[in-house]
């Protein structure tokens, strides 16, 4: 097989394409013919050493596939061989072919492609734990999405319309805006770079408030952190639910005394270790997603494709923030 391999820790040049014996897969697992695999901001961190888990090198990044089942180990009998795949492994999808364990994999519609399989679960399982479980969103309510235009955001835009909320959408150019209307919002906000200064901070801040309205947003949903927490949490409204996704941004330090003045919740999101501890949930969570994919309500918004060897380049791309929507590598 064929793998694009982190062998020291650093940036996406760093990633070397080798060729390997194929796995063979264990007991319980399936051997999967990767076909497609998506992006995601873990996979800037994880080839650099800066993320909560740290594999073992040399290891490819890459943590959301689509493929073929094409063997199976002994005991596995809820999958065939031909089998369409889609799931999430955490890392390994940067390689022509994964075993890995059944329980991470969904069966691929025969009417999806294998890019918008790649793409689908781990965004959209993200945000609808964080819109549900942690931000109690509720139709009629308000919600601020931030980094609206990336894969997450474009999730919490549909997800929030689906459960029928009045979605604002911040982002940080008219071509992301146009993709956030497109994906349903409400309304959109145009931010600068951070960092930002004092007084830039109060704009953006005031900002959010206006679209906020006299009541402020009930839910935030925010996976950039940095500059852009305080001034969004500002326009929080009573009792609202601030949900942390991620921190591209950088890791913001939040004052404590506007969750007092709001009695507002700061909650984390973490969806691999929820998925982890209550599967029954998650399961529930992603029949869901499988119904509103069907009926057309969400749809993964793959914007560019990139061959395998450029793999890296799409790492690069996410490191950058320069995407809009899903990145999707063609690996088969």
């Amino acid at each position: 097989m064929r793998a694009l391999l982190s062998k020291a820790p650093g940036g996406p040049e760093t990633l070397e394409l080798t060729e390997s014996p194929d796995p063979v897969p264990a007991k319980g697992q399936v051997l999967v013919a990767v076909k497609a695999c998506a992006i995601n901001y873990p996979d800037v961190l994880i080839i650099e050493d800066k993320y909560q888990f740290k594999p073992q090198r040399p290891f490819a990044p890459g943590g959301e596939i689509a493929g073929v089942i094409e063997a199976l180990g002994e005991g596995v009998t809820d999958w065939q061989v031909g089998d369409r795949a889609m799931g999430v492994i955490g890392h390994g999808g940067l390689a022509t072919k994964i075993a890995t364990e059944p329980q991470r994999l969904y069966r691929l519609p025969e009417d999806r492609s294998f890019a918008e399989g790649a793409a689908l679960i781990l965004t959209y399982a993200t945000t609808i734990h964080a819109l549900l479980d942690r931000g109690r969103l509720a139709e009629g309510q308000s919600l601020l999405v931030l980094g609206a235009a990336g894969g997450v955001g474009l999730a919490a835009i549909e997800l929030g319309k689906a459960y029928g909320a009045r979605v604002v959408a911040a982002v940080s150019s008219e071509e992301k805006a146009a993709a956030a209307k497109a994906a349903g919002a409400d309304e959109t906000i145009l931010y600068g770079r951070a960092p930002f200064d004092k007084d830039q901070s109060k704009a953006l801040a005031e900002q959010f408030k206006a679209a906020g309205g006299r009541g402020g947003f009930d839910v935030i949903y925010d996976p950039v952190g940095g500059d852009y927490a305080e001034p969004a949490l500002r326009s929080i409204a009573w009792e609202g639910r601030y949900l942390v996704v991620g921190f591209p941004a950088g890791i913001p330090k939040l004052p404590l005394n506007l969750t007092l003045l709001k009695s507002c919740d700061v909650c984390g999101v973490f969806w691999g270790a929820f998925a982890a501890r209550d599967p029954q949930a998650n399961a529930a969570h992603v029949d869901t997603l499988f119904r509103l994919w069907r009926e057309g309500r969400i749809a993964p918004r793959v914007t560019e494709t990139f061959a395998f060897e450029r793999g890296g380049d799409a790492i690069a791309k996410m490191a950058a923030r320069g995407a809009i929507g899903k990145l999707v590598v063609e690996v088969g």
